[in-house]
């Protein structure tokens, strides 16, 4: 096998995304490539209503686009107290032009009022991996449950990881080290769940 044949595309343009799988899935010595680095000017529009539906999508029209192998992924938080919001709309939440501090402290201050108790989450992931002429191959889920916390603390991660508190740990999941993180986490349990299908696609590729 050639190192091309061994190349995969990450859709995504954020490098702390694809850094994280990297990490999970760098033993099958992958070449990871961003959107940017594949050459994608245009991003698909996350229009689906489920986790599953976005990264699906996301997957096969970036494989099409490209004609490289492609794992793709939708993920976002779910507060229970809030009916389940921000779910698919985490990365949009609090409209164009808001930032991940932004977008946490909204939610904070909807929780204001909000009990210890109440404040039960979970971060989800779904991945996908498309064949490089655009034919889904296979998906896989990933959740990781906790509370939300009444003030963000920690600096690692990024997006709701500050707000999000793990109780068995006592800490964010912005205070945990990058190999913990990446073994417990939503995306990291995705990962670990689609890296049978992505050995296989790479074997036959």
């Amino acid at each position: 096998m050639t190192h091309l044949t061994r190349r995969l595309l990450v859709a995504s343009h954020n490098k702390g995304k694809v850094r994280e799988y990297a990490e999970i899935l760098g033993d099958m010595g992958i070449d990871w490539l961003t959107l940017d680095e594949a050459g994608v000017a245009e991003d698909v529009a996350e229009t689906e209503d489920t986790f599953r539906g976005n990264a699906v999508m996301k997957a096969t029209a970036y494989a099409r686009q490209t004609g490289l192998l492609t794992l793709a992924d939708d993920s976002g938080l779910a507060v229970d107290a809030l009916g389940g919001r921000p779910g698919v709309l985490s990365a949009r939440y609090g409209g164009p032009g808001t930032t991940a501090v932004d977008r946490y402290q909204l939610l904070l201050a909807e929780l204001r009022d909000v009990p210890a108790e109440r404040r039960t989450a979970r971060f989800h992931c779904v991945t996908a991996l498309a064949a490089p002429n655009g034919e889904l191959i296979g998906t896989a889920d990933g959740v990781c449950e906790g509370v939300i916390a009444l003030e963000p603390s920690g600096v690692g991660g990024f997006g709701y990881d500050p707000v999000f508190f793990l109780p068995p740990y006592g800490l964010t999941m912005a205070q945990l080290d990058a190999a913990e993180k990446n073994r417990i986490s939503h995306r990291g349990r995705a990962a670990a769940a689609i890296a049978p299908l992505l050995r296989r696609a790479l074997a036959g590729s």
